[in-house]
This record gives C-alpha cells, sequence and structure tokens, in this order.
C-alpha cells in the first residue's frame, strides 16, 4: 500500500513524501514477495537505524538538492526543512527510534499499527537462536518459514535500555501521531496506551473496524475507508505542523 500512501500523502498535506524499503526487509526486485529471505535473517534494528541514517545524510547534502532538479520537483530545499517519519507496525518502532536516539534531527514521527516492545520473538524462536543460531516465523499470508538468525537475538539483548521505547518517551520532545485501527494486532493497542500514559503529548487516532493494514491486502489491490482515514488523519496532522 506504501507508493500509493506517499503519492496520496504528498498530495494531500503539498509535502514532499519519499518511500524506501529498508536494504535488509527480505523484499528484493521483486517489490511483492519476500525474494531475499537470507537478508531477512539478519535484518536488525541497528541496520535499520543506519539505513535511516544514510537517507538522512542525503536530505541534507547537495546530492539531495541536484536530485530535486533532476526530477523537475518544485521544493525548497533547506538545511532546517522540518522531518517527518512515518513507519508501520516495526517500521513504527524503528521511526521512534531514530527520532529518540536523533532528537535535533527528526521534526516528528507517525506511527502507523506500531510496535511499542521491540522484542517480538518467542520463548521458543530465542532458544532456537541460541541453540542452533536460526529459527523462523510464520508469514501469515503466504504461510512461508522466514528465517530468523541469532544476530537478531544479540542486537536485542544487546540494546535492551535503548529500545525501551515505552520507557524512554518519557523524555521526550517531539510530536506524535499515533494512528491505530480498533482491530489491530493482539496487544499492540495495550502497548500505545502504555505509550500514551508516559507521552501524554502524543495523539493518538482510533480508525474503526480497521484491523493491522488497514483492511488491504498484498499485492495491493485498490484502497480502503480505513486507508483512507488514516491517510486522511495524518494529513490533517501534519497541516498543523510547521513545513
Amino acid at each position: 500500500m506504501f507508493p500509493y500512501v506517499g503519492e496520496q500523502l504528498a498530495e494531500r498535506s503539498g509535502l514532499l513524501t519519499l518511500t524506501f524499503n529498508f536494504t535488509y526487509n527480505g523484499v528484493g526486485p521483486s517489490l511483492d514477495r519476500f525474494d531475499e529471505p537470507e537478508r531477512f535473517a539478519v535484518n536488525t534494528y541497528q541496520r535499520e537505524q543506519e539505513d535511516i541514517d544514510r537517507l538522512f545524510d542525503w536530505i541534507r547534502s547537495d546530492k539531495f538538492g541536484q536530485w530535486i532538479i533532476s526530477e523537475r520537483i518544485e521544493y525548497d530545499v533547506l538545511p532546517e526543512t522540518p522531518i517527518y517519519l512515518l513507519g508501520h507496525s516495526r517500521g513504527g518502532a524503528s521511526s521512534l527510534l531514530y527520532a529518540l536516539d536523533h532528537p535535533d534531527a527528526v521534526s516528528g514521527v507517525i506511527s502507523w499499527n506500531g510496535v511499542t516492545n521491540m522484542d517480538l520473538f518467542t520463548e521458543q524462536q530465542k532458544e532456537e537462536m541460541r541453540q542452533s543460531g536460526r529459527s523462523a516465523v510464520i508469514n501469515a499470508r503466504t504461510k512461508e518459514a522466514l528465517p530468523l538468525d541469532r544476530v537478531m537475538l544479540e542486537d536485542l539483548e544487546a540494546n535492551v535500555e535503548r529500545y525501551a521505547l515505552i520507557e524512554r518517551m518519557k523524555k521526550a520532545h517531539f510530536p506524535l501521531l499515533l494512528v491505530q485501527g480498533s482491530d489491530d494486532l493482539p496487544g499492540f493497542r495495550e502497548g500505545s496506551a502504555q505509550l500514551i500514559d508516559n507521552y501524554p503529548a502524543a495523539k493518538w487516532i482510533t480508525i474503526d473496524n480497521a484491523g493491522h493494514t488497514f483492511n488491504t491486502i498484498h499485492p495491493f489491490q485498490g484502497t480502503t475507508p480505513a486507508l483512507e482515514a488514516a491517510i486522511e488523519a495524518t494529513s490533517d496532522w501534519l497541516h498543523h505542523h510547521p513545513h
């Protein structure tokens, strides 16, 4: 759904909107299936932070301005231009983490059905990673087993305090919008409630009768009322924050 979401946010908010895939998210040239499972197996949160770092470095560089010109995009490139991060599910956690680690770089965060507890592994998966170096997670859509390597667990265990998003939000100072379906995955809304308790300045919007993907399917078959509501809520929130 994200190419569509990016286009709609750009159109409705009037802001330049960039969409990207993480290098190790497991989706390669196909753009619609997990054709790089060995990359998925080592996709730590730290790797995702490094990807966002590269993206910010590019946006703040002269190369970005040259790209704007080459694409004939009407946009004022200024060093102080506000940058907002939007992430869905695990991407919400990665966006929050980056903002917490780089409060001067990020102007605000939008989390769609976002992860708040970054440790998503079961005890069985952890034990398998420790014993054999590899476990697996079942793709709910395709039923395929996707590998999980021990390096992912090591990343979590080495960054326990850093990855404690709910606790760290007590000291946050950036604008935050949570957009969440009323029928999101088990435990996700409870995590959002805990986050709001620690950071009352955040805005939490519930989309009624919406699931984890706002009732869209993959590959994308078109928009839904729930997705439109999420886009509209996000665009409206952006209109009320510095551009």
